[in-house]
């Protein structure tokens, strides 16, 4: 398949909303990271929805919405109690940045 000349690889920022240069880029960067942590945690346990419903206190649709990455309705702090709830430490820690870089939030799962 032939290249276009117009296009063009620009290096990824490691938040793919903010180089889309959508509104609120760190909050859905953060909320898919955690999503994603969820989403591990029950696949690893082999969950079914309603056992995952059961455990996290929401009804099977909120669960449908949460594997399917729908987390318009989540707020991060939602989204770590979820993973409390399945038995997970999340860990938040505060540090100064390097004077290299702008200020930044990451969540790394493991």
């Amino acid at each position: 398949m032939a290249r276009n000349d117009n296009n063009q690889v620009i290096k990824s920022s490691g938040n793919v909303f903010a180089d889309l240069g959508l509104p609120n880029a760190v909050e859905l960067d953060t909320k898919v990271r955690l999503g994603v942590a969820i989403h591990t945690v029950v696949e690893r346990r082999k969950l079914s929805q309603a056992a995952m419903a059961a455990e996290l206190g929401v009804n099977q649709p909120k669960v449908s919405a949460l594997m399917n990455y729908k987390l318009d309705g989540f707020s991060v702090e939602r989204l770590i109690q979820f993973l409390v709830r399945l038995g997970q430490d999340v860990e938040i820690s505060v540090k100064s940045k390097p004077s290299s870089r702008a200020a930044r939030v990451a969540v790394k799962a493991a």
